[in-house]
């Protein structure tokens, strides 16, 4: 059974991975441009920094102080501040102060979400999400973004088994995948068969589905981030809606994006929030 502290031993964990690297790299790096055009190294953790920030205003606002959470939502909705406009502006920030600011913000972030009250939900740009299915969306986009910086340093990451996590948000946000492309969900449940880093078998749905999907869950996270074009994966699909969601899975909130191409081609989707349909999908189904 999953709680919220095992998710958020998980999100520090993910981003201690992450951290590390950063702090063995050289601070000429920052600047270096990732897979997601336009986007450097700096801008990458701007983001996530930013995004802590809000989350921490939102949960705020589920604790009964929305006015900072409001403000933000007012300023996106009146273009007043965008998303990509605020990384670019925290990746201004100093290397040593931006890296400052992102440990801050998850220390803090991790205190506020222990305090939302149980059956609680935090405002967010979509649906609201609890604490839980807010956590695990910062895991999805630490475990994204860090892929990005990653492949900018020609750094291979260790796969965990925090993957489940983000496999979970992709599995359960399969209706949004498809109707974000302008298609009808299937009414039927897929067979999702993953195998884990560690080599267990991680399942979803139900054992006699028409519809099946399996291979790494590695490689199934890559291709629900984006990260990799589906050419690229040991991943197969069973039946034509699974063939079909293959080519469209996204675990995160917003318009799809590019993506890469074939052959990691420097082409991505960026993650502007922080998986709001994934994290309803995930509350009803899990």
């Amino acid at each position: 059974m999953v709680d919220l502290a095992g998710v958020l031993t998980d999100l520090e964990a993910e981003s201690m991975v992450l951290d590390e690297i950063l702090a063995a790299m050289p601070a000429e790096n920052w600047p270096m441009p990732t897979p997601a055009p336009g986007w450097s190294i700096a801008r990458q953790i701007g983001h996530l920094a930013w995004t802590d920030r809000v989350t921490l205003e939102a949960a705020a606002a589920a604790n009964g102080e929305p006015a900072a959470f409001a403000a933000i939502g007012s300023g996106l909705q009146s273009g007043q501040i965008s998303i990509d406009g605020a990384a670019a502006e925290w990746a201004e920030i100093s290397p040593p102060l931006l890296m400052e600011q992102w440990r801050e913000g998850r220390r803090r972030l991790a205190g506020a979400l222990k305090d939302v009250a149980p059956g609680v939900k935090l405002p967010w740009f979509g649906p609201p999400m609890s604490a839980m299915s807010m956590a695990t969306a910062r895991i999805m986009e630490t475990w994204a973004h860090g892929q990005d910086i990653a492949d900018a340093l020609g750094i291979t990451r260790e796969p965990t088994d925090r993957l489940r996590h983000i496999a979970h948000l992709a599995v359960r946000t399969r209706n949004f995948a498809f109707k974000v492309h302008q298609l009808t969900p299937p009414e039927s449940e897929f067979r999702v068969e993953l195998e884990s880093p560690t080599g267990e078998r991680w399942v979803w749905g139900p054992e006699d589905a028409a519809q099946r999907v399996s291979g790494s869950a590695l490689d199934f996270c890559l291709l629900a981030t984006k990260r990799r074009h589906r050419d690229d994966l040991a991943l197969a699909a069973h039946g034509a809606d699974a063939e079909k969601w293959l080519d469209i899975v996204q675990a995160f909130a917003g318009p799809p994006g590019e993506g890469r191409d074939s052959s990691g081609d420097h082409k991505t989707a960026s993650l502007p929030s922080a998986a709001a349909p994934a994290a309803e999908a995930q509350e009803e189904k899990a």
